[in-house]
């Protein structure tokens, strides 16, 4: 079922439109939890949570690109749930990429007067004028949390080329945001 209509049964508070949503959409959904949590209940979990949270937030909202919509909403749910967990029970490969990125995006004390939103405004704006290959990379690693083994299987890179990709990218960033002004 297209998008439209999915969101036409939100609308008309079809329960039906959970269902197509998981058809849909639901092996994402999973994929994004479990790369956070590393759990498969929590992401089961998560993900249920995610149909709650769509539920609640259509109507009033009619999202331009739903599967984006989507993927926020499990993403935020399963950060959200990682924060409650146990150091131990942390995803390694989800703690490795937020590190990484530490050493390319300000903390509170150097961005004082810009806020998230304005940073997540330069990086997209970053990303968009990447290479479409770099960006999707990137991406995967730092907003889904694949593994490097999974993006270069999904890309039929090696991990070597990965890695690479996203160092370079990561350094770009890194340029590209103290040139327009952020401090690091």
């Amino acid at each position: 079922m297209d998008d439209l209509k999915i969101i036409e049964l939100y609308f008309k508070r079809n329960e039906q439109a959970i269902k197509e949503t998981d058809t849909k959409y639901g092996k994402l959904c999973r994929s994004i939890a479990y790369n956070i949590l590393n759990n498969s209940e929590d992401s089961e979990e998560c993900v249920n949570d995610t149909y709650v949270g769509i539920w609640n937030a259509i109507p009033p909202a009619r999202p331009n690109n739903l599967m984006a919509f989507i993927c926020k909403i499990a993403r935020n749910l399963s950060l959200r749930r990682l924060e409650f967990m146990k150091r131990e029970k942390r995803s390694a490969d989800m703690l490795v990429s937020l590190e990484e990125l530490e050493t390319v995006l300000p903390d509170e004390k150097c961005a004082v007067d810009m806020s998230d939103d304005d940073i997540g405004k330069l990086i997209s704006s970053f990303l968009r004028s990447q290479k479409e290959e770099s960006r999707n990379v990137f991406i995967r690693k730092y907003y889904f949390f694949d593994s490097i083994t999974e993006i270069a299987k999904r890309y039929s890179f090696t991990e070597s080329k990965v890695k690479n990709m996203l160092f370079y990218t990561r350094n770009k960033l890194k340029d590209y945001l103290i040139k327009e002004g952020v401090e690091i």
